[in-house]
């Protein structure tokens, strides 16, 4: 039996996920879990790189307890969020994510060089204050001499596949997301890195998903006690999810749900007009340069924001310390709390700036309603129909305005990952949108990554025959509008 393993780090926790194929069926199997929190440090909200390569390492010690010995492994992680190296390779300051408030007037400084217009034009991604283009920046006002030092730049997912191959090698999809690739040349666009100060030295040439890297070091075999083939899968996480969406045609919306819910389509050339900038459409770059046309939206943050306050957690670490909580609420609850308020009113505009890293979401939600003149929800489950309904609503116009931008007409909605699995959501945006939604395969993005190897491997075809081999494999529910 040929294995394969997917090591898919999110932004609370990372899992070993392995893959085979036994009668044509995609079987799953779950090696090993860990933690992903962040650390406030040196005045900056950062990841905890330590903790992180410490879990990769004790999943592949587990795969080899397990006496499970995987053919390849491939890493993928969230966007943007990247390490600088120096000469001796190693990493320069703090890893800083993207939920960081230095990036704050970065837009500004970036367009007095080059207007949005130009940038969108070049690069087809839609602005997010968190994009790499503007953490540079803000590094570059804040610690000049880092990027002065900086040899080589990586990505999070390469950084830790050169700790476990000792290769350094940039990987195309989570690439596009910095905001530095031209969408039409597919490669880093010198004239921005020229214009705004960046060293084009520190970037790498761009590999595709399914380049296949090179084995585990020898210190890192000694370790874990085996040795295995590190690939390439769609790095960008939302890339390799959106690989295992198991739409039956061309006329469904796509939506990876999880701590960001990612709503488009695939496209064969990338939309760049103004009307796509205006309405902030991305084009993301996919495997087989499949762009996905898509639009962040802020997806369960809110909702995993709220009941983590609730529960007196911090997302942060040595942030802040809260009062902890006698009542420790589950998501079902939370649900059944919404449901009893469904004649609230109040909507907001979740992919406001003030949903993206606040002190309190409770406040901020109920700061938005009353600034608005709307009612201000004080009960649990009025604060969470809020939410509920503008994300709703927030996917309907998103489709719209997906329909006027492609021409193209939909028929149904596929949401795969974590989100799936809120039936209460996937409930209420069929109802708004009009449109039957098919939910499921939960582990989407770990799907993703697997079956990049397994088509390199000719375990599978291609897209295609791995798109039907999913949709046989796991149970898709159905919600009709």
């Amino acid at each position: 039996m040929r294995t394969f393993l997917a090591i898919d780090i999110g932004a609370s926790s990372g899992r070993h996920i392995l893959g085979y194929l036994e009668n044509r069926k995609l079987i799953l199997e779950e090696i090993y879990r860990f933690e992903n929190l962040q650390v406030h440090q040196n005045g900056h909200d950062c990841w905890d790189m330590a903790n992180l390569w410490q879990g990769i390492v004790d999943g592949l010690k587990m795969c080899k307890r397990k006496g499970i010995i995987p053919e390849t492994i491939g890493i993928d992680t969230w966007a943007v969020d990247y390490v600088l190296l120096d000469e001796n390779d190693q990493v320069i300051g703090d890893v800083v994510a993207y939920r960081d408030s230095r990036t704050t007037g970065m837009k500004q400084k970036v367009n007095e060089i080059i207007s949005a217009e130009e940038l969108y034009q070049k690069t087809g991604i839609q602005y997010q204050p968190f994009n790499t283009i503007y953490q540079l920046m803000a590094l570059k006002q804040e610690y000049p001499e880092q990027l002065e030092q900086a040899k080589s730049f990586l990505m999070i997912p390469e950084y830790f596949n050169y700790k476990l191959t000792g290769i350094k090698q940039n990987e195309y999809t989570n690439a596009t997301s910095t905001n530095l690739v031209n969408a039409h040349t597919k490669t880093w666009d010198d004239d921005i890195l020229k214009k705004l100060g960046i060293p084009r030295e520190i970037f790498g040439e761009l590999a595709m998903p399914g380049h296949l890297l090179g084995n585990f070091t020898e210190e890192i075999q000694k370790e874990v006690g085996f040795n295995a083939e590190v690939m390439l899968p769609a790095t960008h996480d939302t890339g390799s999810a959106f690989l295992a969406i198991p739409a039956k045609d061309d006329n469904a919306v796509y939506i990876s749900s999880g701590t960001w819910s990612l709503l488009g389509v695939e496209n064969q050339e990338a939309i760049t007009t103004m009307e796509s900038m205006t309405q902030n459409f991305t084009n993301e770059g996919g495997a087989w340069y499949r762009y996905r046309y898509l639009k962040n939206i802020m997806g369960l943050w809110m909702i995993q924001s709220i009941r983590r306050e609730l529960n007196g957690i911090d997302y942060i670490q040595n942030k802040q310390h809260r009062t902890e909580s006698s009542k420790k609420w589950s998501f079902p609850e939370l649900i059944e709390e919404a449901r009893k308020h469904e004649d609230f009113p109040s909507v907001v505009d979740v992919n406001k700036d003030c949903f993206l890293a606040p002190e309190s979401m409770i406040k901020a939600i109920q700061d938005e309603c009353e600034r608005t003149h709307q009612p201000v929800p004080h009960q649990i489950g009025e604060l969470m129909q809020c939410v509920y309904t503008s994300l709703a609503l927030c996917y309907k116009d998103a489709i719209h305005h997906l329909q006027m931008l492609t021409g193209k007409t939909f028929t149904s909605i596929n949401i795969v990952g974590g989100g799936c699995q809120d039936m209460y959501l996937n409930e209420r945006t069929s109802k708004a949108a009009g449109l039957n939604v098919y939910a499921g395969p939960i582990e989407g993005t770990a799907i993703g990554n697997l079956i990049v190897q397994m088509i390199q491997k000719e375990e599978l075809k291609d897209l295609q025959d791995a798109r039907d081999v999913i949709r046989a494999s796991f149970n898709i529910k159905e919600i009709k509008s």
